[in-house]
């Protein structure tokens, strides 16, 4: 199951033959030193070989049915898979359609696995299994994401696959495949995003996984994924195990509150259920009649997870709906709508306002989540003129470019420590600009802040700082794991940008004065403590200059504004030492 070299099955290829009556055959070599087991040991080997010959090498095709799979024919030996599973001896006993006028019997693989889905590179891997007794490595285009920061052992296709390999294990009735794909899973289960489990759960129901499917409950319940996810999501009977086990948790249930978070959930239901039927009209109606509003019932993220992509274009014209609100996980829309991949509905959050650069609280954004739920084979597939993009990819395209639209939010989609070195030289820039404003404009710049909330995030290692106490911008705190760094250094990038929007809306000359000053090659002028002192009088001149341009500015803004009460002295408090001492600090940085 893993990536890497190949593993073998503890067992041998002999063990989960059947003999014609359909018991099951156990003659496993002696694991003695006798020369007779080291002889069967050597045969099994080669017959293992010669076998997987029949499934790999076309000219050894003497395939007498075929299987089709995601379009694709796959030619089959009957009597090699009656002989190792009791499903399909069963199936080539009922029908031996073909047989008799020379056409080989064809069978589809969504009629035989009515419950699951099982891809091509993975009846591929079954089979071989199947042919010869070896469990092949994960394929990688299909097992893996497109995501460089991932580790693929909890992503999306990671578990898509192992799900489709349950499936065919279960449904074939290959027992010792079952026992090595279901540890695999039970090991999945404590890793992965608690929305991922959802697949685990179902496959390990159908296939009567009582283990897999208690301790995917219990990772359910315990989590806080609502029950509206739940019961679109899961079969009835989890549902009811997961809202019993639950119960055994909740010890804070008062009879008042419950009544009315009945009657609130009741009138949210109506909301949701307008959505399934796609009747807008009735949603308007239902709004207008109740106190519960859109954001209240979450109405555009239950759009973007379940409804046709027309209903969610319907229901963001109506205007009424906060397009970043979170929800109970932290989940913006967009994050929703990255889950479901859905060009559509992706195109039109976007183009009504969602910001493309929020993350969810362990630091994923909109494009981390489409790129982790995005197999290789699907992202790299080559689109043919007049052939559709793959959703897929055009999912993750639409996003990355609303992201480079933006260059203050950047590429956010990279690895954890790309990121974080993206963020480092961001908040450089963006904590340098708003440093110089709390020199120049220390009034404005400290409105500007608390406009912005700039104080309650930690402002960046060495920035206010003393030289002394700079240290490494980059050094990594072993105690924080990256998306937590990621995630502050994001929240102070929000902030500082926020900060920067607000000065220019409402401070544009001093923010123009900012403009040229970071612009300006001679910015070293303003070092006077540098240089040889002929240098001095040119370097104070500069200066001179450059206050007379903030006295102008904020003048200029003051009158614009018909702000009363100001002075541009103690606006503008700037000395030729503060502004050095800025700049010293701007050249340790850089």
């Amino acid at each position: 199951m893993e990536s890497g070299n190949e593993l073998v099955s503890t067992l041998s290829f002999a063990s989960s033959s059947y003999t014609s009556n359909g018991s099951s055959s156990h003659n496993m070599p002696s694991a003695g030193h006798e020369p007779g087991a080291c002889l069967d040991m050597l045969s099994l080997t080669k017959l293992s070989g010669s076998l997987e010959k029949l499934l790999l090498d076309a000219e050894f095709d003497y395939s007498d049915a075929e299987i089709v799979v995601e379009g694709t024919s796959v030619g089959v030996n009957r009597c090699i898979l009656a002989s190792r599973s009791p499903f399909f001896h069963d199936l080539f006993k009922k029908s031996n359609a073909g047989s008799a006028n020379g056409t080989k019997p064809n069978y589809v693989m969504t009629e035989l696995v009515p419950q699951g889905k099982i891809g091509y590179e993975t009846f591929m891997v079954f089979l071989n299994y199947v042919y010869s007794g070896k469990l092949k490595s994960s394929p990688t285009e299909v097992s893996t994401c497109v995501d460089e920061s991932c580790a693929h052992d909890a992503c999306g296709p990671a578990i898509n696959y192992a799900v489709e390999l349950m499936y065919a294990s279960a449904t074939f009735q290959m027992n010792e495949l079952v026992l090595v794909v279901q540890r695999r899973l039970l090991n999945f289960v404590d890793k992965a995003f608690v929305e991922d489990v959802i697949p685990i759960t179902i496959v390990a129901f159908h296939c009567k996984l009582n283990q897999l499917l208690s301790h995917s409950i219990q990772r359910i319940a315990r989590s806080d994924l609502d029950d509206l996810t739940l019961e679109k999501e899961l079969p009835h009977e989890v549902l009811t195990d997961i809202k019993s086990f639950r119960k055994q948790y909740d010890q804070d249930l008062q009879h008042d509150n419950g009544e009315v978070n009945f009657i609130t959930d009741k009138r949210i239901r109506r909301i949701h259920k307008a959505l399934d039927s796609d009747d807008v009209e009735l949603l308007r109606l239902l709004l207008a009649e109740s106190d519960i509003t859109l954001d209240a019932a979450f109405g555009l993220h239950y759009a973007a997870a379940y409804c046709n992509p027309k209903v969610v274009t319907e229901v963001l014209s109506l205007g009424n709906a906060n397009l970043n609100l979170r929800n109970s996980r932290g989940y913006t829309v967009l994050h929703v709508a990255a889950r479901r991949k859905d060009p559509s509905v992706i195109v039109g959050l976007l183009s009504k306002g969602a910001c493309v650069s929020d993350s969810t609280d362990d630091g994923r954004t909109s494009i981390t989540i489409c790129r982790r739920l995005t197999r290789p084979k699907d992202y790299n597939e080559s689109t043919k003129q007049g052939q559709e993009t793959n959703k897929d990819k055009l999912c993750i395209d639409v996003l990355e470019r609303e992201m480079l639209r933006n260059p203050l939010a950047g590429n956010m989609s990279m690895s954890s420590m790309m990121v974080a070195d993206d963020l480092v030289m961001r908040l450089l820039l963006l904590e340098n600009r708003v440093a110089l404003a709390r020199v120049l404009f220390p009034r404005e710049a400290k409105l500007a802040m608390e406009i912005a909330n700039a104080h309650s995030t930690s402002e960046f290692a060495g920035l206010a700082a003393s030289k002394a106490s700079c240290g490494n911008l980059r050094e990594v705190d072993l105690n924080e794991i990256p998306y937590e760094q990621v995630k502050r250094l994001q929240l102070r990038l929000q902030a500082l940008q926020k900060t920067v929007e607000t000065g220019r809306r409402f401070f544009p000359n001093c923010s123009e004065v900012l403009d040229r000053f970071l612009e300006d090659d001679m910015q070293e002028t303003l070092l006077l403590e540098n240089g040889p002192l002929e240098e001095h009088s040119t370097k104070k001149m500069r200066y001179m200059e450059l206050k007379d341009e903030v006295l102008k500015a904020f003048d200029k803004d003051k009158a614009e504004n018909n702000w009363v009460g100001l002075s541009s002295s103690s606006s503008c408090s700037s000395s030729p030492k503060a502004i050095a001492h800025h700049k010293a600090k701007k050249r340790q940085l850089f």
